[in-house]
């Protein structure tokens, strides 16, 4: 056989393992189960961040972290650019200079190395949406924070969200379309196609008709932000926004705006599921709201807990909750956490029926109040990272409503300097606790929180950031969802009798 031969040969036994024709490792002959999969970094990430404000006087903060992980390249970058501006014929634009030449936008923040805070910023009501790719060693974990403090005017006070995945479906219970707010979905599109997209609104009576929100065209590299009143002439207090992607993806986040209760980001709730967790409802709020929405066929009956500093109880007067087959279901919870930490934590009462939902949480009185969204959430799995804390004005809460969970908390280097330092926790089972996170040493500017479970035990975290503006108690809660940092790949070995075949 000829070295051509033999180079031929080789070549496709390659491209037969690329491709998935390899053959995975059979069972023994004694039934024992094939060796487990391997987890390995992965190799790229996408993140999209909505436009932050409508207001002139928005001050925005972007922070990038990826956390140190083993087995990945050594080479690799992460960086954040605008997404482009739309002409009026809707073909995409390139930012012009003073002399209406076309030129390249520089990145809003490029992050150095892994392990360490990137920080940029942007102000006023023109700042753009935002696309960011990660590859190589950054990419594993990759999380980015938008942060916008607003003094005053609707919506006013502490608005924060982590930039999304693009994704085709989005679940968000909690979004209105009464007189005193202001939401809009965001949707932006990372790739080089133009995104179709329908947007579904289900208030307590049931799907409310919209023609214009069905077939929405998002242009190649661009944002939309899409206002919910133009949708529907139907003034809704709760209602629950349905994005589903006919074709391509989107990133997606809906900005609600009160005119005097303040507002944040709406993310996007977990996956429509029978039981559900809503961690990390500060323990000075004065009111809470929780809305749920079903999908399916059938009504939900559900069992609302609270998972509190003690452990699981049952809040008086809403020991159950009753959701119909595609309506909006809203109640008042008020002040339930009386002084303590908690979590919500739901779970049917009969029959399996799965469900999203939301809490809408009020901090402070009268003119003084500032509102901030907590949506269901999946577990912290593996690990998950939440960035732009600060020495001051941040929590971490923790919950793990199935058992006792061990945690290592990590606090990075910060982004101007400090040396990361790390802790282990233990969550009592059905509790949910206000960790006292670590600080790096000798902290300069922002750090980022990374935690990684030690035990089987679920467990859901959530972070809150707070900063007082003449008075008004403004905050923003994220929740601590899987970084989804490694991905399993399956132990394969090559069969070159594919290529008799």
């Amino acid at each position: 056989m000829n070295r051509t031969t033999l180079s031929l040969i080789a070549g496709t036994a390659a491209l037969a393992a690329v491709t998935a024709f390899a053959a995975l490792d059979p069972p023994a002959a004694s039934g024992a189960a094939p060796a487990a999969a391997a987890r390995l970094p992965v190799e790229r990430t996408s993140l999209l961040c909505p436009a932050p404000s409508i207001s002139d006087i928005a001050e925005t903060a972007y922070t990038s972290f990826t956390p140190d992980t083993l087995g990945t390249d050594s080479s690799g970058k992460a960086e954040l650019q605008a997404a482009a501006e739309q002409s009026a014929d809707g073909t995409g634009n390139s930012r012009k200079d003073k002399g209406g030449k076309g030129k390249a936008d520089k990145p809003v923040l490029a992050p150095k190395k892994p392990g360490t805070p990137a920080t940029g910023d942007s102000s006023g009501s023109d700042a753009p949406a935002l696309l960011g790719t990660a590859d190589g060693k950054f990419a594993p974990g990759w999380t980015v924070q938008e942060t916008t403090e607003v003094a005053a005017g609707t919506g006013r006070g502490l608005l924060g969200v982590n930039c999304t995945e693009p994704d085709t479906e989005f679940w968000f219970p909690g979004a209105s379309t009464s007189a005193d707010r202001t939401d809009y979905v965001h949707l932006t599109n990372p790739d080089d196609s133009a995104a179709v997209v329908d947007i579904e609104l289900y208030g307590k009576d049931g799907a409310i008709k919209s023609p214009v929100a069905e077939g929405l065209t998002v242009q190649p590299h661009s944002s939309e932000p899409v206002l919910l009143s133009t949708l529907t002439d139907e003034k809704q207090t709760d209602l629950t926004v349905h994005v589903s992607v006919r074709s391509g993806r989107v990133g997606a986040s809906v900005q609600a705006l009160d005119d005097k209760g303040g507002g944040d980001w709406l993310a996007a709730a977990a996956d429509p599921s029978p039981d559900l967790v809503l961690p990390g409802i500060p323990k000075d709020a004065t009111d809470v709201r929780l809305i749920a929405f079903t999908p399916g066929d059938a009504d939900a009956d559900l069992k609302v807990r609270l998972a509190s500093s003690d452990g699981l109880l049952t809040p008086a007067g809403n020991e159950t909750l009753h959701v119909k087959s595609g309506m909006t279901t809203a109640v008042d919870l008020h002040d339930l956490t009386r002084g303590e930490p908690g979590s919500l934590v739901l779970a049917p009462t009969d029959q399996d029926v799965p469900v999203v939902a939301a809490l809408r949480v009020v901090r402070g009185k009268g003119a003084k109040q500032e509102t901030a969204y907590i949506p269901a959430t999946a577990p912290v799995g593996a690990r998950a990272t939440v960035a732009d804390n600060s020495a001051k004005g941040s929590t971490l809460s923790l919950t793990a409503p199935t058992g006792t969970a061990r945690v290592k908390v990590t606090a990075s280097a910060g982004s101007e300097g400090g040396t990361p330092v790390s802790r282990t926790y233990t969550i009592k089972p059905g509790t949910t606790q206000n960790i006292d996170a670590p600080s790096p040493a000798s902290l300069k500017g922002t750090y980022a929180l990374t935690v990684e479970p030690l035990t089987a035990t679920p467990v859901y975290g959530a972070r809150t950031l707070s900063a007082t503006e003449e008075g008004v108690p403004g905050f923003t809660i994220q929740t601590l969802p899987s970084d989804r940092g490694t991905v399993a790949v399956p132990k394969a070995e090559e069969d070159l009798s594919v290529l008799q075949k």
